[in-house]
């Protein structure tokens, strides 16, 4: 009966927990296979900038339509591209380092954003746009973020061996390829499109930390790239689970009980994973004795 009251009553009796479990998984089942592929691309700090330079968009959406789904989402969505393409073409047509110009542009984009909400919004609103509102997910945005879903899974299926190949070694598809700079840039836009719906659930803040902690502590279990995506979307969910019950039965906010269970699950991976520091403190010894 304890069992009962504390892990599923939440989920079997209130329909506002079951949304918010609905719009986790499904963010966990796409953002958390693309955040293996931005870590295994050291562009782990990329996804954070770009989760910040959809906050214009998104506050221009909310200046001239209120918290509305698709006025923010488009807005959220066509800012982030012209940040990423802007700090592309910035790296490749003068001296400065893409991670450089996108660090630039992420905190005029947020400097921006945040002056734009703040001048018709209140401060709750302002948190809604920055931390967002998972236990608020109605049929609209449940839409949005399963299509989202749908459509990366099947773009990863499509690109897989373009996309392992180009983490793995990017001159050589390049060289055996012409696949190279179209995958880049689609998987770029992947990046955007699962940050816009993590928008949604977690805020334009806490987006990339679904995406990318689960795939930080999968990274310590496997070397294996399908493994590893299975791993960050079982550590994404589970997550997700204990998170929203976190913040059911202790009162706090969902989005951010999401990203610390998350967090939890980084820091045990860190000492008990099969690639973690146990683990090689054990193989360390057995060399030494051998």
């Amino acid at each position: 009966m304890l069992l009962y009251d504390w892990f599923i009553a939440p989920f079997a009796e209130f329909a506002f927990m079951q949304r918010a479990l609905l719009g986790a998984v499904l963010l966990s089942l796409s953002a958390c296979p693309v955040g293996v592929f931005l870590m295994l691309r050291r562009m782990s700090l990329t996804g954070d900038a770009m989760a910040h330079a959809l906050l214009p968009g998104a506050a221009v959406g909310f200046l001239l339509y209120g918290l509305e789904l698709l006025p923010m989402t488009l807005g959220g969505l066509i800012a982030g591209m012209v940040v990423a393409l802007s700090a592309g073409a910035v790296s490749r047509l003068t001296i400065q380092k893409e991670d450089a110009s996108m660090a630039a542009f992420y905190l005029i984009s947020l400097a921006f954003g945040v002056l734009i909400v703040s001048l018709r919004g209140s401060n709750v609103d302002l948190m809604h746009v920055l931390f967002g509102t998972v236990l608020a997910l109605n049929d609209e945005a449940l839409s949005l973020i399963g299509g989202i879903s749908f459509f990366t899974l099947a773009s990863l299926a499509i690109f897989w061996r373009a996309l392992v190949a180009e983490c793995l070694d990017p001159l050589f598809l390049r060289s055996v390829s012409r696949l190279g700079p179209p995958v880049h840039f689609v998987f770029l836009g992947l990046v955007v499109l699962n940050l816009v719906g993590g928008f949604q659930a977690l805020g334009t803040l806490l987006s990339v930390g679904l995406m990318m902690v689960p795939a930080a502590a999968a990274r310590f279990w496997t070397v294996r790239v399908h493994p590893m995506c299975a791993l960050a979307i079982g550590f994404g969910i589970l997550s997700c689970v204990s998170g929203l019950l976190l913040s059911y039965h202790a009162s706090l906010p969902s989005g951010p009980a999401i990203i610390l269970s998350a967090g939890v699950l980084y820091i045990i991976s860190i000492f008990a994973g099969a690639r973690g520091l146990l683990a090689s403190r054990v193989r360390s010894r057995s060399h030494r004795t051998a």
